[in-house]
């Protein structure tokens, strides 16, 4: 087979407040590879189908000394994050060409990577392999897992969940459904409250055009916090909650560009004996695998969740939908399509 195109989506800048697609984000198309004929020197050769564009990615976007609990990504390098393709040629046994993987993968068209980074999806109830970098992925399990780990709720309890339209969002306002709950949630437009009232939320609203305070202190108290975006989303949260209640702090996208804002209420937290649980999937994500596999791309495939997917074709959207995640303009789980099989 004669080379073909291995197209990339690159890392170029630093960026100060929101990225610039072309400069911070670069596509690049001058590379090649022969599928036929490339080493693997013991990995695997991937022909990549999607990748997840997901909030936490800006936070990625730091100079290469920065702590925090992932990497920056390397300037000059391709983006990695959670992607599905296919195995074209491998040299790990474990794998065969054919096989559906998902793993964290940079972010070109064909990559060659040792197997230990990837996991066989068997795919056994037949839903577009682009879920699973949503709800049957990353965001899905973290909405899952998190969910699992610290909401704690009895029938009647009072959720409130930030971004509910979102791709973790809209997967915790389901669950919390299904677990008998009473839901309220926030997103940034008319089109996502739509999508809310659709997925069961009992009280949606568009934090842009509405009160978020006043709603809360109307519908609530509130037993359950599932905070998305920090600030004065949450301030108005530990105002509004109940004594005991539990803050599930996945993000704060509120800040990832435009820096953190303090939270003046913090007393609120000893008042009223506020139990906040900051997490990171990756870190509790193993005692749940199984039953999370077993049942949510099932839930998807019967109906039982309704998910929104927002694709766009071809590694050159990369910097375009990067953006759009993080202003909030997306209207379902972002997601690239890098090819077809």
């Amino acid at each position: 087979m004669a080379p073909v195109k291995n197209a990339k989506s690159v890392f170029a800048a630093i960026p100060e407040d929101y990225p610039v697609p072309g400069k911070h984000i670069v596509y690049d198309d001058k590379d090649t590879i022969d599928p036929d004929t490339a080493a693997l020197n013991g990995g695997v050769l991937v022909k990549v189908l999607f990748l997840s564009i997901d909030p936490y990615l800006r936070g990625r976007m730091q100079p290469s000394n920065f702590s925090s609990y992932i990497p920056s990504f390397e300037l000059g390098q391709p983006l990695v994050n959670f992607g599905v393709g296919v195995v074209v040629r491998s040299e790990d046994k474990a794998f065969k060409a054919g096989d559906h993987v998902y793993g964290l993968i940079p972010f070109q068209q064909y990559i060659i990577v040792p197997g230990a980074i990837l996991r066989v999806l068997p795919n056994t109830h037949n839903i577009p392999w682009s879920v699973y970098v949503g709800s049957a992925g990353m965001p899905g399990m973290t909405a899952y897992a998190a969910w699992n780990e610290y909401a704690d709720v009895k029938p009647g309890d009072v959720v409130f969940v930030s971004t509910g339209a979102g791709a973790v969002g809209s997967l915790v306002v389901q669950i919390a459904k299904m677990a008998g709950c009473k839901v309220i949630a926030s997103a940034g437009s008319e089109e996502k409250v739509k999508f809310m009232k659709e997925i069961g939320v009992d009280v949606p609203f568009n934090y842009k055009t509405e009160n978020t305070a006043e709603i809360l202190k109307r519908e609530g108290p509130i037993n359950v916090f599932w905070d998305n975006v920090g600030g004065e989303t949450l301030e108005a949260a530990m105002d509004n909650a109940a004594d005991g209640a539990r803050i599930i702090a996945c993000g704060a996208i509120s800040g990832y560009n435009t820096g953190t804002k303090p939270i003046h209420n913090w007393d609120i937290v000893f008042r009223k004996s506020l139990h906040i649980h900051g997490f990171i999937v990756s870190r509790i994500q193993d005692k749940y695998l199984d039953s999370f596999y077993k049942e949510v791309p099932e839930w998807i495939a019967t109906g039982k969740v309704k998910i929104r997917e927002e694709i766009a074709e071809g590694l050159e959207k990369v910097g375009d939908l990067f953006v759009a995640v993080q202003k909030g303009y997306n209207t379902g789980k972002a997601v690239i399509k890098v090819a077809d099989e």
